[in-house]
């Protein structure tokens, strides 16, 4: 293993017990030492590689958004399609990758008051409900997404992963639910079906429209 090699493999040892730490502790209660003892290296070795615990923090944030970017960023024919991938991907992840989950545990944790600013604002650039929200119109006008307000079906599913994902982070040995399960959320039922001819629930845009 080369030299090169070898401080990359340090660099991701580091940036992972990290965010186990922050994940668990959050961020202003883990402290730089924390990640040392944790990981049995001194803390003058860790700022060898990191030079403070906002910096850590901070590569953490831009690994989760450049997987977030980069699943945006792959080309779209068919959005129900889009949706399936995402969450085979991710399930399939989760099983071997802990990192994956806790992942979904930090970003959300960044979001919140109370982390820098800087962090923050970089990880709020990350919108997900947004963008699916633009797939999922695509798709109701396609006939393979049931029809709703967009914004709140794209919510519902994103919150139902996000949950799967932290709950998974915190107890990793609870199976994870088949994907059509979470998919259904976004398929259109089957016409007659009872799922297809409920009434919308009142205070909805479907129910306002009717």
């Amino acid at each position: 293993m080369t030299r090169k090699e070898q401080k990359e493999m340090r660099q991701q040892q580091i940036l992972f017990k990290a965010m186990e730490l922050f994940v668990t502790k959050g961020f202003a209660e883990t402290k730089i030492s924390d990640i040392a003892e944790a990981l049995g290296i001194s803390v003058g070795l860790l700022f060898h590689y990191y030079e403070s615990k906002e910096a850590l923090y901070l590569e953490l944030v831009k690994m989760g958004v450049q997987g977030t970017k980069k699943s945006e960023n792959s080309p779209v024919d068919d959005p129900l399609e889009y949706f399936e991938s995402i969450l085979k991907g991710l399930f399939s992840a989760a099983k071997d990758q802990p990192w994956i989950c806790q992942m979904f545990v930090l970003m959300a944790q960044a979001q919140r008051p109370g982390t820098p600013e800087d962090i923050r604002t970089l990880a709020l650039s990350v919108d997900q409900i947004r963008f699916s929200e633009v797939l999922i119109m695509r798709g109701q006008n396609a006939g393979v997404i049931r029809n709703g307000d967009p914004k709140a079906l794209s919510t519902a599913f994103w919150c139902a992963v996000q949950g799967i994902m932290e709950y998974h982070a915190a107890f990793p040995e609870t199976p994870l639910p088949f994907t059509g399960w979470i998919l259904d959320i976004l398929k259109k039922p089957q016409a007659g079906t009872q799922m297809d001819t409920a009434p919308n629930p009142p205070g909805s845009a479907d129910a306002k429209q009717a």
